[in-house]
């Protein structure tokens, strides 16, 4: 048995903005995916994901039983592939930001939900919000609290504009232009990130007031004008208004920039080469970087790992 491939992803813009209600816009990431498959023979490289499918199969049983009117999965057959030595091989990384354990989701509930909502139909908002809620409950099982937004993403591979918790919507961004100098990168850190501590940190300092105007006053202000400039196409307006996040995320979100990286943050804002933001929750994993001349960007990074994952 080989299931199809589900893509990761990547959240432009809305890291920790969606929670409290901003924009967000995600793109499918194809250089990296993952798909189910059997390993008869239950060897030693795929015993990790084995068992961890074995007890996200009894999270999902209960899941069914405590919430039966929101999703319903053939357990049976979860379970029997399961000690068939069902496994998730996939190329994604994981604790890297790009949606390792959403592609995972969205495959599970491929291959075992019974009345599902396929990407064929015509996708409402209604449906899309029902795949977001499921995906968000299934997904909790790995991070604790799920917005669903990765697996969804996986899913359906549509870039997915979020307009705010309860409005989503599939979204045309505009086409890459092939030799163009600007670009989306991603930035290697070397380290993973965990995503759950980072969240945690961030409701505990949204307890602050300071900390909550900053958030809504310029943080949320800067992600909608950025998301709003990346889908009309205006690039200058853009790289202002990324200039100016990535500034209040050096200044308010240091906790979720590993340390090595605070120099090498403000050198970008300084010298204007490029501009750093988080991708995902922060703490290690990638970085997103925006630049309006990549060879420049390059030159400035050249003791990291650039991966160019959209062109201006």
């Amino acid at each position: 048995m080989r299931g199809p491939l589900f893509y990761s992803k990547i959240l432009l813009f809305g890291e920790y903005g969606i929670i409290k209600d901003s924009k967000g816009l995600s793109i499918p990431y194809n250089f990296y995916n993952g798909a189910l498959k059997i390993d008869e023979h239950k060897t030693i490289n795929t015993k990790k994901s084995n068992d961890s499918l074995l007890r996200f199969a009894k999270y999902l049983a209960t899941l069914q039983n405590e919430k039966p009117e929101l999703v319903a999965f053939d357990i049976e057959t979860l379970k029997a592939d399961v000690d068939k030595g069902l496994y998730f091989d996939s190329s994604i990384p994981q604790g890297y930001g790009v949606g390792s354990s959403g592609a995972l989701v969205a495959a599970i509930y491929d291959k075992y939900a019974t009345q599902k909502i396929t990407v064929l139909e015509n996708l409402t908002r209604e449906k899309l919000l029902q795949l977001k809620a499921i995906f968000a409950e299934m997904e909790s099982f790995f991070h604790g609290k799920s917005s669903g937004l990765d697996p969804l993403n996986s899913y359906l591979s549509l870039p997915i504009l979020i307009n705010s918790k309860d409005n989503i919507e599939p979204a045309g961004i505009p086409s890459q232009t092939e030799d163009g100098k600007g670009a989306v990168f991603l930035l290697d850190s070397g380290s993973t990130g965990e995503t759950a501590p980072m969240v945690h940190i961030f409701m505990e300092n949204m307890k602050q007031e300071g900390f909550r105007s900053m958030v809504k006053d310029q943080f949320v202000k800067h992600t909608d004008a950025c998301v709003h400039d990346f889908l009309k196409g205006d690039v200058k307006s853009l790289f202002g208004n990324v200039k100016q996040l990535s500034k209040v995320v050096l200044d308010n979100f240091k906790p979720m920039i590993p340390k090595q990286f605070h120099t090498l943050w403000k050198k970008g804002i300084e010298t204007n080469a490029y501009y750093l933001k988080l991708c995902g929750s922060g703490g290690g994993g990638y970085m997103l970087g925006f630049t309006e001349d990549i060879d420049k960007a390059r030159e400035a990074l050249k003791d990291f790992r650039l991966e160019v994952v959209y062109n201006f």
